[in-house]
């Protein structure tokens, strides 16, 4: 494990809500979309489940991508501003099964602020243990997608097997038709 538990669970799920507005388009379209983003993601909480807290959900993810490609003074910049707008209160709490860990926020903070606050958690790990090359972007051509490399050696260039197995055809055919062209 490169980071504690909460850590890696923060940094995922906080690719995965950039990811709600990537290459696929816009995946919370609605209330209901940010239902099962929520339920699939594991949050806890509170959840107004209303327009608004949907919008705030939104606005929050421009603010997490930037972390995925800004230099290290501005990640801190980025997450110490996360920090205090939600006037974080880090503590160590224990539930649903999983050891102390660590929340900044109560359970009843809006769920963008609890959001916020947990990626900027997790960051404050990552620029801690100066892990900032884990944070990157797909490979393949026109994804865009983001995620945390959390392999030993550091080798994982695509978001999911969709994008490395798609790299993998597109070499295999370019490697036929550059033997084909070669033989004719």
């Amino acid at each position: 494990m490169v980071f504690a538990h909460d850590t890696e669970i923060a940094l995922i799920a906080a690719a995965a809500l950039i990811n709600t507005d990537g290459s696929d388009g816009e995946l919370l379209g609605d209330v209901a979309a940010l239902d099962a983003f929520f339920a699939e993601q594991g949050w806890t909480g509170r959840h107004e489940r209303t327009d608004a807290e949907l919008a705030d959900v939104r606005a929050l993810r421009p603010r997490l991508r930037e972390l995925w490609h800004a230099e290290e003074d501005r990640v801190v910049g980025i997450v110490n501003q996360l920090l205090r707008a939600a006037q974080a209160l880090p503590q160590l709490v224990k539930h649903d099964g999983y050891a102390y860990h660590l929340h900044a926020t109560p359970s009843d903070a809006p769920l963008a602020d609890r959001m916020a606050v947990e990626a900027a958690m997790a960051f404050v790990d990552v620029v801690r243990s100066n892990e900032l090359s884990r944070l990157r972007v797909c490979a393949y051509p026109g994804c865009g997608d983001v995620f945390v490399d959390l392999s030993k050696n550091r080798s994982k260039r695509f978001c999911d097997n969709s994008c490395g197995n798609k790299a993998a055809v597109g070499a295999y055919r370019a490697r036929k038709a550059a033997a084909g062209g070669a033989d004719g």
